[in-house]
């Protein structure tokens, strides 16, 4: 048989058959024309090529790319499993059965951990069509799988440019807006003190609320500035003693802590592998929050950490107002409000920071709450860097409560 190929023919049949290109490496002309038979009387109509040496079987994958190969084991000089290295090297992943006159369990097991879909002794080629199909089934549902993670991975792509222009967007409009706002609310601030009282009633109240909407509109703005600025740039991401980070939020907060009468706690807590200011931030907008949405009571807040795994999972519990269930998504979406205005000042930027933040570590954050028995939020930051190392470990002890007298200056909102 020459090495170059040979082409076998298929029968006619009056029954519609399914085309299969097979190619075969095999020198022996009788048992590849038994093989083809024994696929054409089980309901294909076969176009074979058959080869026996590597330059061959190179030459038709090329120019006759087949649908499946059928291998023998053993050449006179090649051997069948050499096929495999062949596909791979082309990039190709077409089924490859190993079809052999003897071929033990043993060695058969080795093959098929190689990468053969599977074998069929040549005295038994009753069931190679079954094979076949079996191969060429999982060979279709395999380029399902692979196209739909290219169109996922495609997809995913496609948002974080969306995301990432959406964000670039959003730094620019609020950027930009800021001077043109600040001219808007000053003169309509002017036109208040100027005019109050020599205009009539009504004058009065729609100066007033020009210079209300103005100054809301101005710290919507810096809101979404805030909220940009999170995904605008890599984090500079080192150890950050969460302890040394907690002192520095309460202090922070001091007034608003000594204006509700609220007490803040928190035990030895651990460092963590991420930016600073952003975890500053993360602890100011949830003990805020817990300070802000506080029932009768004067407010409690417990800040606690546990190990999980490759991370640290925190806790910021209150006896505040709570939160149904049902709103347990909904609280970090951007400009997200349960309440009016009137109930609680904001514009429900702060969670929405809170879970950019998080999630630029990979870590996630939630919430537990039931409506007037008080809330916990969790998240999760990774424990050290991607070397597995930190810099340093926390070394100062704290389990204290802290009522320092400092001006807020973060956004706390739900």
């Amino acid at each position: 048989m020459s090495s170059a190929g040979t082409k076998l023919g298929t029968q006619d049949s009056a029954v519609p058959q399914t085309k299969l290109r097979a190619l075969l490496v095999e020198d022996n002309a009788l048992d590849a024309t038994l093989v083809v038979r024994a696929l054409n009387k089980d309901g294909f109509d076969v176009a074979a090529d058959v080869v026996q040496d590597e330059a061959a079987f190179r030459r038709m994958l090329r120019s006759h790319p087949p649908e499946i190969v059928l291998a023998d084991y053993n050449l006179p000089t090649w051997k069948g499993m050499e096929v495999l290295k062949v596909l791979r090297s082309e990039g190709l992943d077409i089924p490859m059965i190993l079809v052999s006159g003897a071929l033990g369990d043993v060695t058969a097991v080795e093959c098929i951990k190689q990468g053969a879909t599977d074998y069929v002794l040549k005295d038994g080629l009753a069931r190679l069509p079954e094979v076949v199909r079996r191969a060429l089934r999982e060979k279709h549902e395999r380029s399902l799988r692979q196209q739909a993670e290219r169109d996922l991975a495609k997809k995913v792509d496609e948002l974080a440019r969306s995301n990432a222009d959406l964000e670039q967007f959003a730094y620019v409009a609020s950027h930009d807006l800021q001077e043109p706002l600040r001219m808007v609310t000053a003169y309509t601030q002017l036109l208040g003190e100027r005019y109050r009282g020599k205009l009539d009633e009504n004058a009065d109240k729609f100066i007033g609320y020009a210079s209300e909407g103005a100054q809301r509109m101005q710290v919507l703005i810096q809101d979404l500035l805030a909220f940009s600025r999170v995904g605008r740039n890599e984090p500079t991401s080192k150890t950050v003693d969460c302890n040394a980070v907690m002192q520095e939020v309460v202090q922070t907060l001091a007034t608003t802590i000594q204006e509700s009468g609220a007490s803040v706690s928190y035990a030895e807590l651990p460092a963590v592998w991420a930016d600073r200011t952003q975890v500053a931030q993360l602890f100011q907008n949830l003990i805020g929050n817990a300070i802000k949405f506080r029932g009768e009571k004067p407010p409690v807040v417990a800040v606690q950490a546990e190990a999980a795994g490759e991370r640290w999972q925190f806790s910021v519990s209150d006896n505040g107002i709570g939160i149904a269930s049902e709103h347990a998504e909904n609280i970090f979406v951007v400009f997200q409000r349960l309440h009016a205005r009137t109930e609680y000042p904001g514009n429900g930027i702060g969670l929405a920071i809170c879970k950019k933040i998080v999630e630029r570590y990979g870590g996630k954050i939630w919430m537990e709450s039931q409506p007037g028995q008080g809330s916990t939020f969790k998240f999760t930051l990774p424990a050290h860097g991607p070397d597995g190392k930190q810099e340093v470990k926390a070394d100062a002890k704290h389990d204290s409560k802290h009522g320092a007298r400092q001006d807020s200056k973060s956004e706390v909102q739900r």
